[in-house]
């Protein structure tokens, strides 16, 4: 019986154990802080051994394979000494892959991945076809294949995931965009991040299918860079009406929000055609599908003011095209954990859109330095309440007031949905 160690006991590595278990592997499951009480449970559960709170060596290293969290980079001191015994270390994603024979639609980008994901999922379930969703969105892969087999898997999939492949090969791949994110993981290099997303072309042949965005200059820079050897298919943001193979497909009838989402929705309808949905039901698809939690989600009408929770825009591109798709004045809720932002690509939307900013974070002294040359009204605040609060303040019928903080939430949130589910519950108050 073969061995396998999994590093880290979230979602992606308990889903790991149970397709490891259901394959019939020796498992030990090690994680070095404190695993969540639903995740412990479902160990106890289905007998498999654990530890947290730290590492034991002996343990680890005595596998064939190591299975690792997609959160655990690959420079830390253990992966070093598990490389140097000459143990393969794969994520979670490679190691499901190894399973499964379905077609697989792996979706990538700085931006837009969930959105994307979801309308992918949504118009193919509209479509009649067995699919399901998950990856860095939902379940893991592993565990979806061990609970919901399906003819077709749509795959979130993060640049850390990526790191951790060597064979796994999508049938239809997209990378949606390249822009600044997670740049401490990558040496701080755009060159190295980008090479990660592209790994999620590496293993493509000719009979699969790749989308690239063609008017982002990371992605167009990366195809002279990165062999292909897939089908390619550069996507443009289109306007209101998308036309692919003598089809319109209209934005009018959905709630669908800013170019970057036509751009994301022009991905799902490729993808779409190219698995035979009818174009009757993906326009079908297009008008039911309900934007995701947290992405430019429509809160409420309160007084002629329209509520907009934007949470998980946590960096400035997603900031950028959350204002691009204004089109009424706007009351900006922004800040938090700065990763290094640079804010002077918001400068002339900010000048053009913004009535007034509202900087819900500890410290927001790079904020009201970049921003206060603008001569606009900066209001600071240390709660959701206290942001909604000043925010409605500022505002008035027919304005915006939109929650899009360019930063991560860990100064004051657990998570950002934590940020964005607090921001909906004092703007119901109301």
């Amino acid at each position: 019986m073969q061995k396998v160690t999994i590093l880290g006991a979230g979602e992606s590595g308990v889903g790991a154990a149970l397709l490891a278990q259901k394959q019939g592997f020796e498992i030990w499951l090690s994680e070095k802080g404190n695993i969540q009480e639903r995740y412990r449970k479902e160990l106890i559960e289905n007998n498999i051994p654990f530890e947290e709170g730290g590492h034991t060596w002996e343990k680890i290293q005595d596998a064939d394979w190591i299975i690792k969290s997609p959160g655990i980079p690959d420079k830390v001191e253990l992966i070093q000494q598990l490389l140097k015994l000459g143990k393969p270390v794969i994520s979670e994603i490679e190691f499901a892959s190894f399973y499964t024979d379905a077609t697989i639609i792996g979706i990538t980008g700085s931006n837009g991945k969930t959105t994307t994901t979801h309308l992918t999922y949504h118009l193919l379930k509209t479509g009649g076809l067995s699919v399901v969703m998950g990856g860095n969105v939902g379940k893991s892969f592993a565990r979806i294949l061990c609970e919901a087999p399906a003819d077709v898997y749509v795959l979130e999939l993060s640049s850390f995931q990526l790191d951790g492949i060597e064979t796994f090969r999508p049938n239809i791949s997209m990378i949606l965009n390249i822009t600044p994110d997670h740049l401490d993981r990558y040496d701080y290099q755009m060159s190295k991040y980008a090479a990660s997303k592209f790994r999620i072309t590496m293993n493509q042949t000719e009979n699969d299918v790749f989308f690239y965005n063609a008017e982002n200059e990371a992605s167009l820079e990366g195809l002279d860079i990165h062999p292909i050897q897939a089908q390619k298919i550069g996507i443009k943001i289109p306007g209101m009406v998308f036309n692919l193979e003598g089809h319109d497909y209209s934005f009018d009838t959905t709630r669908l929000q800013g170019p970057h989402n036509r751009f994301n929705a022009a991905c799902a309808i490729t993808a779409a055609w190219l698995m035979d949905v009818a174009p009757e039901k993906i326009q079908a698809g297009l008008n039911s599908f309900s934007p995701v939690p947290h992405r430019m989600e429509w809160v409420r009408n309160f007084k002629g003011i329209e509520y907009i929770n934007d949470s998980k825009a946590t960096n400035v591109d997603a900031v950028f095209f959350a204002l691009e798709a204004m089109t009424k004045p706007v009351v900006w809720i922004v800040g938090g954990q700065d990763k290094g932002n640079d804010y002077q690509p918001l400068i002339t939307l900010v000048e053009e859109k913004v009535k007034a900013i509202i900087c819900l974070g500890i410290d927001n002294e790079k904020i009201k330095e970049t921003f206060s040359k603008l001569c606009k009204p900066i209001v600071e605040a240390a709660s959701s309440a206290a942001a909604v609060y000043e925010a409605t303040n500022q505002a008035q019928e027919g304005d915006v007031v939109l929650l899009s903080p360019a930063c991560a939430s860990f100064d004051l949130f657990k998570n950002y949905e934590d940020r964005g589910d607090q921001f909906k519950h004092e703007v119901l108050k109301l």
